[in-house]
C-alpha cells in the first residue's frame, strides 16, 4: 500500500513538486501583503493549513494509485454522506450551509468532494471500457453522469453554485477527452441549458442572481458587485507591466478590492508585480496542467489517466473561471485561484489532487 521511504524519493517527480511548491511560496507571499493591514490571523491560518496540505499530499503520493481504485466507491459515498450531514448540522455562513466544525477546524466537504467525484469516475471509467471504437453512447455516459449529478444537487442546495459548477465541468472535460461522441456530448449540454431555468427559478439564492445580473451589467449595482468589479480592474491596469512593488498597491493596501485574499488574489498580485508578473503566474499554471495532461498520456493506466485528466481540469477551470471573475468576464461565484488563495479546505483539496499526480507519476512505468 505504502511505497518504501527510499524507493519512492527515487522516483519524485520534482518537476510537479516544484511547480506546486513555488504556486504556493508566491500565493503565500502574496497573502503576507493583502492581509498585511488586516487585524487578524489569516497569515498564520494559511501557513497552518499548508503544513496539513503538504500531509495529506505526501501521504496521497507515498499511497499505491491503485489502492485508490479499490476505494474508490468507499470515499465517494463517504463525501455523498458528509455533503447530507452538512444540510443538517453544517454551520451557516453570509447565508449558505457549506461547512462542518470538526473541533477547532471548518471543513468544507464540497471542496473534497471535488477528489472524489474525480476517483468515482475513474473508476467506473476503468471498469467500463466504451463499447465502440465510435465512443460512449449516451446509455453508457448516464452511470457517470449519475455519480456527478448527486453531489452536484446537494451542493446547489446548501447553495454553492461555483464549487457544483466546478464538478460538472471537471465531468465535461474528462469525458470530452476520453472520446465521447459528439451527439451524445450535445445532447449532455442541451439537458444541462434545459435544467438552467429551473436552477434560476428554483435554486439560485437572490445574491447569487444579483450576482449574475451585474455581471451582465456592472452599471445596474454601481456601489456594491458592480464597485468591486471595478476595482479589481483598475488593481488590474493600474500594475501596468512592471508593477508598484511589493506591499505597495494602494487597491489591496487601502482594502479597495473585496476579499482579495480569497476571490481576489490575483488582482493584488497583478497591481504590485504588473504584466510580467502576473505571465509567471500564469505561467506556472499553464505548465502545472500541461504536466498533468502529459501524465495521463504517457500512462498506459486508464484509471490513472482519468485522475490526471480530473485534477488537471480541476486546476485549470478553477484558474479560468477565477482569473475570469477578476476581470468581469465571468459572473462572481466565489471560486479559488488553485493552491494561490486563502481557504483551508481549497488547499487541502488542491494539495490531494497534486498528490494523486505525484503518485501517478512515481509508478508510471508499471
Amino acid at each position: 500500500m505504502f511505497e518504501p521511504e527510499g524507493r519512492f524519493f527515487l522516483r519524485i517527480d520534482w518537476t510537479l513538486l516544484l511547480l506546486v511548491g513555488s504556486i504556493i511560496g508566491l500565493g503565500l507571499m502574496n497573502l503576507h501583503s493583502a492581509s498585511a493591514n488586516v487585524n487578524t490571523p489569516m497569515f498564520t491560518q494559511q501557513v497552518y493549513w499548508i503544513f496539513l496540505g503538504g500531509s495529506a499530499f505526501f501521504i496521497t503520493a507515498t499511497i499505491d494509485y491503485r489502492v485508490y481504485n479499490r476505494i474508490a466507491y468507499f470515499i465517494y459515498i463517504m463525501g455523498i454522506l458528509a455533503l447530507a450531514l452538512v444540510l443538517i448540522i453544517g454551520k451557516v455562513t453570509h447565508g449558505s450551509r457549506r461547512w462542518l466544525n470538526i473541533g477547532p477546524i471548518g471543513i468544507q466537504p464540497s471542496e473534497l468532494m471535488k477528489i472524489a467525484v474525480i476517483l468515482a469516475m475513474a473508476h467506473h471509467i476503468d471498469a467500463s471500457p466504451p463499447k465502440t471504437e465510435e465512443g460512449r453512447t449516451m446509455a453508457e455516459l448516464m452511470p457517470p453522469a449519475f455519480l456527478v449529478f448527486i453531489p452536484f444537487l446537494l451542493i446547489l442546495i446548501q447553495p454553492d453554485l461555483g464549487t457544483g459548477l466546478i464538478i460538472l465541468l471537471v465531468f465535461f472535460s474528462i469525458m470530452f477527452l476520453l472520446k465521447l461522441r459528439i451527439r451524445s456530448l450535445l445532447t449532455l449540454i442541451s439537458s444541462a441549458a434545459i435544467l438552467m431555468p429551473l436552477i434560476w427559478t428554483f435554486v439560485l439564492q437572490g445574491y447569487q442572481k444579483k450576482r449574475i445580473l451585474v455581471f451582465l451589467d456592472p452599471s445596474s449595482d454601481p456601489t456594491g458587485e458592480g464597485w468591486h468589479i471595478r476595482q479589481s480592474i483598475f488593481a488590474i491596469g493600474s500594475g501596468k507591466f512592471f508593477g508598484k512593488g511589493y506591499m505597495r498597491g494602494t487597491q489591496s493596501q487601502f482594502h479597495f478590492l473585496p476579499a482579495q485574499w480569497s476571490d481576489f488574489p490575483f488582482s493584488v498580485w497583478s497591481e504590485e508585480w504588473g504584466f510580467l508578473g502576473s505571465l509567471v503566474i500564469l505561467g506556472l499554471y499553464l505548465v502545472l496542467i500541461m504536466w498533468a495532461i502529459r501524465l495521463a498520456t504517457i500512462t498506459r493506466d486508464r484509471f490513472a489517466s482519468v485522475i490526471c485528466i480530473g485534477v488537471g481540469a480541476m486546476f485549470f477551470w478553477h484558474t479560468i473561471i477565477n482569473l475570469g471573475m477578476i476581470m468581469g468576464l465571468l459572473p462572481i461565484v466565489g471560486v479559488t485561484l488553485p493552491l494561490f488563495s486563502h481557504g483551508g479546505s481549497s488547499m487541502l483539496t488542491f494539495m490531494i489532487g497534486a498528490g494523486l499526480l505525484m503518485s501517478v507519476s512515481a509508478r508510471r512505468q508499471y
